[in-house]
Parts: structure tokens; C-alpha cells; sequence
């Protein structure tokens, strides 16, 4: 056997294997002796099958998938030995589904293409993000406050509508389409006419110019109707809205029901314990996502700065090789430059992992799926009695999807143990926001 490796440029690569007779006669024998034992051939007991004739019937494909294997090891092997930094895995080169003659050929040939990874720094001293500490001010504490108490208010339906109600009722197109559906509007996010909305009774029909009302946000536009953001983007002309019910809802008050509904029976008591555990989730919610923030700030930035030369045509090829049948090639060209970050960022996180010696036990693993398990079921520790069922449902979530769950929980970690030593040599200046000014930054 002879393995030879022509590098083309700096990214790509061709892979050649010859195979002679020797290489492959011994497997092909020890298969065509298996194949003895195991066929079940009328004519001949069970296990005394001739090989001759094995070799006959079943030697094209025996033959096949023994130098199939030979080459999966031999190239896995090559590039082992070798050290080579390859992306993803090496792919057979096209040829004539005739080039092999099976039945007579002794001596073959194959060539794979191989997409080099280049060797870079990561250019830590360039880093610099910051990290956001949000000031939870009255307006937002005022924001929640409301949300809650519609949340748990009660609805009513009353005769005459005001701004703040939702109308359901029968929506359709009355010029350049036939759109009808029924609907509600939220009259909250009409931005242009309000007043035809407001003021109506059970009955009443309004007509207005949909996307006028509606400020030109496709968004609003597809929640009203239903449709996809792409299709209300051609969607124009004048509408009719016939109302059919007026939904109001009467806001909560804030008692001890309402404080038990929030935070659990009797966690609770008084207005002023409220405001302060209001103040508090807020607070926490808030320093997640700025953490989260934080840390998206540091892969943008180190994925932007490292110089790192991608074989752009071999990664191509290699997504639609191993995604066939997933995605097109005009899904691959939208989102490449979304891949091609993910696989940087795959990179720069191994690198830091090589030189660093950062390791990720099972047992890590576990613990982090059970807390998170725990934290889904809003359990701050496991009963005794329930001990041994919750480790069961553990670990089969862990096992599904072929062990793919352990595998993404295993990776979540990698990132999280390399983004916290990353912490550590990056510059991350303090920086104080209002909450309107954060969820402006992060286009919440």
C-alpha cells in the first residue's frame, strides 16, 4: 500500500492510495471463511459451505467492502500519524462509476480531496469587550408590574372598545386580493388610526389601509394575519374588520392572591416584599443575559480578529456531502458566512482547549445535565424517595438521540470552561446601562 499526500495550496489537499493484491487478499480471504461458516446454502450443512463457491457467488462484494474498510483505516491512520488538521473528513474524489473492473483488477488506485486547517494565534491581547451591569429602574419594574397583572387579570368582554382592548372578529382584503381570515387585533400595536378601532361595538365594521395601521412592520402585519413575514411584505391595499367580540383584560390586583400566584403560597406577604423579590428576578434575568451578551461579544470579536484561511470550496462541498438531502446548495451559499463563523469559533475553541489542558469529565457532564434538569422542574434538590427514578430519567436523556444529548452537553460545557479562561485574558471594561439601553443593545 502507498499513501501519498499532494498539498495544492496552503488549504486544500489530494489524498492518493494504491492498493495491491497483497494489501487486500488476506481480509477478502478471512471475510469469504466467515461468510463459510455463516451461509446457509441449500445442498451444504450449515458451516461447511465451499469458499470456492462463496468466493463465486458473494466475492464481487466481499471484495468491495473489504477494500472499503482497508481505505477508511488507512486514510484515518495516515491522517492520525501524520498530524494533519483536516476539516471534517476527506472526500472521494468523482470518477466513472466503470473506471473498476471488479472482476478482473488487481491493483487499484483512489484519491480523495482533503481540506487543510491552517496553524494561528489567537490574538488575545486585541480583545476588547465590555461587560454590561443594567440598572433596573422604575420604568422597567413599572413594565413588569404590568405584564404580571394582566397576565393573571381577568378577562371581559365589554361592549364599547378602548385603546388598550383586543377586537377579534373577520379580516379580508377588499381591493387587489381575496385575503379573509378570522382574527384578533391587538389594538396596542396599531400605530396609524387608532381611532377607528376605538369606540366600536360588537357588529361594527372598520376600513383602513392594513400596512398604513400597522406602521409597515411586517412583523405586526404577519401576527395579525397569520402569514408568513414574506408574504405580508406584497400584501397591500384596503381592508375590512368586521368585530365580532371585544376582549379586555382588567388587571390583577396586588393582594396576597396575586403575591402567591407570582412567588408560591405565603413566600410573600407585603408590597414591600414584593418590590424587592420583583427587583431581585429582574436583576438576575438581566445579569444572565448580559453574561450571555458578554460572551457572544468575545466569539464575534476572536472570530473576526484570528487569521484564519478556510478552504471555502472544499467546505462547501463538505456540507452538502454530509448533509445531503438537508439542505441545498442555495441554503448553503445564504448561510455560509454563518458556518463558516461557527467552524472558526470550533477552532479557536479546541485550540484553547490543546494548549491549555482543559478537560471535561463524564461525571461533569452529568452533573451539569442534572442541574439543569433540576432547575427544568424548578426542584432545588432531589427527595430521597425520588433519588433513583430522576437518576433513571436522567440518563436516558442522555442516551437519546444516539448519545447526541450527552454530546451537545459535553460541548455546552467545552465552551463554557474555554469562555471563562478566555475571561481571564481579554480586556472587559465595566460598563453601566439602563434597562432600555441594554435590551437597545442586544435588539431585544
Amino acid at each position: 500500500m502507498n499513501i501519498t499526500l499532494n498539498q495544492t495550496d496552503g488549504q486544500n489537499a489530494s489524498l492518493k492510495v494504491s492498493l495491491q493484491e497483497a494489501d487486500y487478499a488476506a481480509r477478502v480471504d478471512e471475510q469469504i471463511k466467515e461468510y463459510s461458516k455463516k451461509a446457509n446454502i441449500k445442498g451444504f450443512r450449515p458451516g461447511k459451505v465451499p469458499a470456492g463457491l462463496i468466493r463465486k457467488m458473494y466475492g464481487k462484494g466481499i471484495l468491495v467492502d473489504s477494500i472499503n474498510q482497508i481505505l477508511q483505516e488507512s486514510v484515518n491512520n495516515y491522517i492520525k500519524d501524520n498530524k494533519l488538521r483536516i476539516l471534517g473528513e476527506p472526500l472521494p474524489d468523482r470518477q466513472d462509476e466503470n473506471a473498476i473492473d471488479w472482476d478482473t483488477q488487481k491493483e487499484f488506485e483512489f484519491s480523495y480531496s482533503v481540506g487543510l486547517l491552517p496553524e494561528f494565534e489567537l490574538p488575545l491581547d486585541q480583545i476588547s469587550v465590555d461587560r454590561y451591569k443594567i440598572e433596573v429602574d422604575q420604568t422597567t419594574l413599572d413594565e413588569a408590574y404590568e405584564q404580571m397583572q394582566n397576565q393573571f387579570g381577568q378577562t371581559t368582554n365589554p361592549e364599547v372598545s378602548e385603546a388598550t382592548d383586543y377586537l377579534y372578529g373577520e379580516l379580508k382584503q377588499t381591493e387587489g386580493g381575496d385575503f379573509n381570515t378570522k382574527t384578533l387585533i391587538p389594538l396596542n400595536k396599531v400605530v396609524a388610526g387608532v381611532e377607528k378601532f376605538v369606540g366600536v361595538k360588537p357588529g361594527d365594521t372598520i376600513t383602513f389601509d392594513l400596512r398604513e395601521a400597522f406602521g409597515d412592520d411586517n412583523a405586526a402585519l404577519a401576527h395579525v394575519t397569520g402569514l408568513s413575514k414574506d408574504v405580508t411584505a406584497g400584501l397591500n391595499g384596503t381592508f375590512e374588520f368586521t368585530v365580532e367580540k371585544i376582549n379586555r383584560t382588567e388587571k390583577a390586583e396586588l393582594n396576597q392572591e396575586f403575591f402567591d400566584k407570582i412567588f408560591g403560597q405565603g413566600n410573600v406577604t407585603t408590597q414591600e416584599e414584593f418590590d424587592a423579590k420583583v427587583r431581585e428576578v429582574i436583576t438576575e434575568n438581566y445579569e444572565r443575559e448580559a453574561e450571555n451578551q458578554l460572551d457572544r461579544a468575545i466569539i464575534d470579536q476572536l472570530v473576526d480578529t484570528a487569521s484564519i484561511e478556510i478552504p471555502n470550496e472544499f467546505f462547501k462541498r463538505w456540507l452538502a456531502v454530509t448533509n445531503e438531502g438537508k439542505i441545498t446548495p442555495e441554503q448553503i451559499d445564504e448561510f455560509y458566512d454563518q458556518y463558516v463563523k461557527e467552524l472558526k469559533w470550533s477552532m479557536i475553541r479546541n485550540k484553547v482547549v490543546e494548549e491549555n489542558d482543559i478537560k471535561i469529565k463524564n461525571e461533569d457532564v452529568v452533573n451539569s445535565a442534572r442541574q439543569k434538569m433540576m432547575a427544568q422542574f424548578n426542584m432545588p434538590e432531589v427527595p430521597e424517595e425520588m433519588e433513583e427514578t430522576f437518576n433513571n430519567f436522567l440518563d436516558n436523556h442522555l442516551k437519546q438521540n444516539n448519545g447526541r444529548n450527552f454530546v451537545n452537553e459535553y460541548e455546552a460545557l467545552v465552551a463554557e470552561r474555554v469562555l471563562e479562561f478566555l475571561k481571564d485574558k481579554i480586556t472587559i471594561t465595566e460598563k453601566e446601562v439602563t434597562a432600555e439601553e441594554f435590551r437597545n443593545l442586544v435588539g431585544a
